[in-house]
């Protein structure tokens, strides 16, 4: 047994109603080998038999050859135990309070259960955790969408390279990751320094517990490993805690639990961590709450918009200095303006990659009506960074269609670097595969240049149903080049069924996304438009 593979760590896995998962997600942390000495599965009372699942789990493990361990800690016993509270606490941090309190181990982690450990996770990080003497050890975590099974990396910015951490001050950027699942924990460390989770029903208990940890000044190691899968399960008949963002209490939520990240980091002393964590707020929150908000109701907006500008109020001016560009420009127009306006707008600017989408006002500002909201850097960035806006519509035909686009002029920045073409990309949802690709020359019309390219519907269609985002890459003479979605024309969004040469008919539903950029979706045949009836009667 090496090093790295010592019995020293304890997995403490915590569920709530999810008798069809936790059993894969114990199995998969005891799956990760003798280093593991102990998976400590916490049952929050639930009503759906969970606790029952794991109680045969348990009797499973503690009948398999060598399932007992010579424990170094307050006692010896079988690899898996069960705690099984006799009251729902509401939330997340309490059940994993509970595993902390029953660690046996010399280091901790935690593990939901709806998600799982891939394997050579806790060898990756209790390798890279002895080595550098480190407190709190990260690894990588993949947002697995499903049943999709899209796979998005978690702040892939800090896990690119190995690196060591002497204070978490030194890598401000730490504060952007939230999680506390794909970290492994000195125990002693926690325990000296009084780290738990917030009691009871306290949404984004992890952005707090992740607070503490880095006020109390860690030495953390990074690692590229991938170490945890987050599964995302966005049609499940109950949503998780944090995705259940539908009504304004979980923006409330969000606000408190920022706001005391916030104070956790200043009465730490901390104020770079405390700033980073604002601008964080402004270019992780803001932006996913904005992009979704023309969607809400009416007394939701209102009420979101005044949640906002009270929080918003207290920020400093390095704060908002901190965050890039968009987000630093949502916030000015949510503080100038006293009600919810320019909501397609501020979607747009919202989204990945920004477009600033007209009309633009003299001067360079939000609008005439709002001159104290400075473009600023959205509009002196350097061109491959520039919120170009274009247009799209995409007018289906009987075999195929035809997409016209056209992309504006921002300021004079658009015609002083000469577009030249423009590649026409059909992007899937689910992979960010490049479907399509397409190459054609851009034509100036007044301010603004326009290309227009066939759209082959047939090369578009995959399975049941094919979900594709449109990316328009804008080159340029001097070589550079900058990427765009572009708005939707809302005219041309009409349902309409074509002829394919592979499947006979396609059905394809050209819409808007929550930002107001132009996807489509493509069924295949009669199959394909079932499917695309039920996942709409699911939504």
């Amino acid at each position: 047994m090496t090093t790295s593979e010592q019995p020293a760590v304890t997995i403490v896995v915590i569920g709530y109603n999810d008798a069809a998962h936790i059993a894969d997600a114990v199995r998969s942390a005891l799956a990760q080998g003798p280093a593991v000495a102990e998976v400590i599965a916490v049952d929050d009372c639930s009503t759906d038999g969970t606790g029952e699942v794991l109680e045969r789990l348990a009797a499973e493990v503690a009948a398999a050859p060598g399932a007992s361990f010579e424990g170094g800690g307050r006692r010896a016993g079988h690899r898996l135990r069960v705690l099984r509270r006799t009251e729902n606490s509401g939330g997340c941090g309490t059940p994993r309070n509970d595993g902390i309190r029953a660690a046996d181990s010399g280091y901790l982690m935690f593990l939901d259960s709806d998600d799982v450990l891939p394997p050579g996770a806790v060898d990756a990080l209790l390798t890279a955790a002895r080595a550098q003497g480190a407190d709190v050890t990260a690894g990588q975590c993949v947002r697995r969408e499903l049943p999709e099974g899209r796979d998005t990396l978690w702040r892939p910015e800090l896990y690119a390279l190995p690196a060591l951490v002497e204070r978490p001050e030194a890598e401000p950027r730490l504060v952007d990751d939230t999680l506390c699942v794909n970290k492994l924990y000195r125990t002693d460390f926690l325990r000296e320094h009084g780290i738990v989770f917030p009691e009871g029903r306290f949404v984004y208990e992890d952005f707090v517990f992740t607070a503490r940890v880095l006020a109390a000044a860690p030495r953390v190691a990074l690692v590229p490993d991938t170490v945890y899968v987050w599964h995302v399960r966005r049609a499940a008949k109950r949503l998780s805690i944090s995705l259940d963002r539908a009504g304004i209490d979980n923006w409330r939520s969000r606000i408190e639990a920022h706001r005391q990240v916030g104070a956790i980091h200043t009465e730490a002393g901390e104020k770079t961590l405390a700033s980073a964590a604002r601008a964080s707020f402004l270019d992780r929150s803001v932006r996913m709450y904005v992009r979704e908000l023309g969607g809400r109701g009416a007394e939701y907006r209102r009420e979101w918009w005044r949640l906002a500008r009270e929080y918003l109020g207290g920020f400093e001016e390095r704060d908002f200095a901190a965050a890039p560009a968009p987000a630093r420009t949502i916030a000015q127009v949510v503080l100038a303006a006293p009600e919810p306006r320019d909501l397609p707008r501020l979607a747009a600017l919202a989204a990945r990659p920004a477009r600033l989408l007209p009309p633009y006002a003299s001067g360079a500002v939000w609008s005439e009506d709002l001159p104290e909201v400075a473009l600023g850097g959205l509009v002196t960035c350097p061109i491959g960074e520039l919120p170009l806006a274009a247009e799209a519509l995409l007018t289906v035909g009987p075999v195929r269609g035809t997409l016209r686009v056209r992309v504006y002029e921002l300021y004079g920045r658009v015609a002083a670097a000469r577009p030249v073409a423009v590649d026409v990309e059909w992007v899937d949802r689910h992979t960010g595969r490049t479907v399509t690709s397409d190459t054609t020359g851009l034509s100036a019309q007044g301010s603004a240049w326009s290309a227009e390219v066939p759209v082959d519907f047939t090369a578009l269609a995959e399975g049941d149903l094919a979900v594709r985002d449109l990316r328009l890459r804008v080159s340029f003479a001097d070589g550079g080049h900058t990427v765009t979605a572009p708005q939707a024309v809302r005219t041309g969004l009409r349902r309409a069924a074509v002829f394919s040469r592979r499947s006979g008919a396609l059905l394809v539903q050209p819409y808007a996304t929550v930002d107001g950029a132009l996807a489509l979706r493509v069924a295949p045949g009669l199959r394909g438009a079932l499917s695309v009836v039920r996942r709409r009667l699911r939504r």
